[in-house]
């Protein structure tokens, strides 16, 4: 799977690059642009245990406090009706739960336990692509997009319980790891419509949906900005939706919230 991944890869490169290097002897020029945003999603999702299925839910609020780096962005070059266009979301999240109970051992032997839980969570979700001019014009400019993205999630748990039994001390350090990387091919379009006087105002859109390593990825971006000249700043809605073989532990993921970001052209 990740060869034939690494030859779809390969294969888009070419397909972008080759018009490029076609259109460079017409009187094209190059027009980039650049985004830097924040994006503060509720996360939800369904886990196939041994003991049976369960959901998980973590809020904004939450997503915030244990929020420790994060950086997102996109990138974007076109020449003629050809282009090339990335996005990635980086994000590093911690957090530290701590327990402490009293229990007896058959009525009789006194015993209490202490634990310390350190979770650390490391995401990337990073989207390649070509895009093709669909539409240009002084309201609206629509551009097909082909490419790849990838979802990368590492977790680590460490864990240390102490305590004693009947006076008898206890110490039980450990750790867990688990992590997923899935590439999935996806096509949409993106794209932005002007309104207003001077057309200054924009909906700015974006969807797409894919498969491959995941049985099914898909997103949509919907927002609203205005545009000051040096650059525009927008407020949109992100909605990033994954769902996973029937064998792996986690069924399907949802990324769901506000997005607040600055766009640059030059």
């Amino acid at each position: 799977m990740k060869t034939h991944l690494a030859r779809t890869v390969a294969t888009l490169a070419a397909a972008v690059t080759l018009p490029l290097a076609a259109q460079a002897q017409g009187t094209e020029t190059w027009k980039f642009g650049a985004a830097f945003y924040g994006w503060v999603p509720a996360i939800g999702g369904d886990l196939t245990l041994p003991s049976g299925g369960s959901s998980i839910g973590v809020s904004m609020g939450e997503v915030l406090d244990s929020l420790e780096f994060a950086f997102m962005g996109t990138l974007e070059a076109s020449y003629g009706k050809w282009g090339v266009w990335t996005d990635l979301v980086y994000a590093s999240f911690g957090n530290t739960k701590a327990l402490d109970r009293d229990f007896n051992v058959g009525g009789v032997i006194p015993g209490n336990v202490s634990g310390q839980f350190v979770l650390d969570v490391k995401s990337w979700i990073w989207t390649l692509a070509g895009t093709y001019n669909l539409l240009d014009s002084a309201e609206n400019k629509t551009d097909l997009l082909f490419g790849a993205r990838l979802l990368d999630m590492t977790n680590k748990l460490n864990w240390t319980l102490t305590g004693n039994v009947g006076g008898i001390g206890i110490q039980n350090p450990g750790a867990a790891e688990a992590s997923m990387a899935n590439w999935d091919g996806v096509v949409g379009i993106k794209g932005r419509f002007m309104f207003g006087e001077g057309r200054r105002w924009f909906v700015n859109y974006l969807a797409d949906i894919g498969t491959g390593e995941s049985d099914l990825t898909y997103q949509g971006i919907l927002g609203l900005g205005y545009d000051f000249g040096w650059g525009s700043v927008l407020a949109a809605w992100r909605y990033m939706g994954y769902e996973f073989d029937a064998s792996s532990h986690v069924q399907d993921l949802s990324f769901n919230g506000p997005l607040l970001g600055v766009v640059l052209r030059f």
